[in-house]
């Protein structure tokens, strides 16, 4: 059963090593997400996951102290999603009917970005509550086959708590990613609205279409919470909404 939920946004300048210079222009979205994650600790999950835009078209699950990095964005600098139990001898577990990677199949894949960003996050605020496992979620997965893994993840025996990391929209500026889209600043809005309101309906409604093409990396993470989130009485909170460099970033718990 879900019983919390924190969504953080995931940019690699989030992490202040990457951003350098630029460091403390993220230092309000990093505050709020440390206070999401305190919001998880607070529940005593049995187990968190850690649900953020995947590498590939589909879903990839990633076991306990997966292994990232930030040396793609210049530094040196290695994450595990959560701490470090060293060789694991389990399998990964599968999530729906999805083809995902074992553990010894992935010894040279690192976790997406996204994860990446989880795990960074997990590590600053000395995550050690439960253990913790990791799901990317393809830029294409329909709304339903995320509804879909969203449930099976909440239906697990014990206590779930997630850590559900995406950003909305990349077109807020002329200067953005994506360039400016009109269509942006009402989507973000929505999103926005949707997390602080734990309005499951309204993220499920989310449209895929549109967001692939507003660069919104939350999208599939977002729907996945909607679907685990579903007949639970969770109250949402919105902790942090903004959009520096044209990209919408939002922080909300659900508790």
């Amino acid at each position: 059963m879900l019983v919390a939920a924190a969504v953080c946004p995931c940019p690699p300048l989030l992490v202040p090593e990457v951003a350098a210079g630029a460091a403390p222009e993220l230092d309000a979205a990093r505050a709020a997400c440390a206070d999401a994650l305190g919001v998880l600790a607070a529940a005593r999950p049995d187990r968190l996951v850690v649900v953020g835009p995947g590498d590939g078209a589909g879903l990839e699950a990633y076991p306990h102290g997966a292994r990232g990095s930030f040396r793609g964005f210049g530094v040196d600098l290695e994450v595990s999603l959560g701490p470090d139990r060293g060789t694991q001898a389990e399998r990964a577990e599968s999530v729906g009917t999805e083809t995902v990677r074992t553990e010894s199949e992935r010894t040279e894949a690192e976790l997406p970005y996204g994860l990446a960003v989880g795990a960074w996050l997990l590590g600053r605020t000395g995550w050690a509550d439960a253990p913790v496992e990791g799901i990317g979620v393809g830029e294409d997965l329909p709304a339903e086959r995320c509804a879909a893994i969203g449930r099976d993840t909440a239906a697990r025996a014990g206590r779930v708590a997630m850590l559900v990391l995406g950003d909305a929209s990349a077109c807020r500026t002329l200067k953005a990613p994506g360039y400016l889209d009109e269509r942006a600043a009402p989507f973000d809005a929505e999103a926005g609205r949707a997390l602080g309101a734990a309005d499951v309906a309204a993220l499920a409604a989310l449209d895929v279409a549109l967001a692939r093409e507003l660069k919104v990396s939350g999208r599939g993470p977002w729907q996945v919470l909607a679907g685990a989130a579903e007949d639970t009485d969770l109250a949402g909170a919105l902790l942090y909404e903004d959009a520096p460099y044209g990209v919408g970033y939002i922080a909300a718990t659900w508790s």
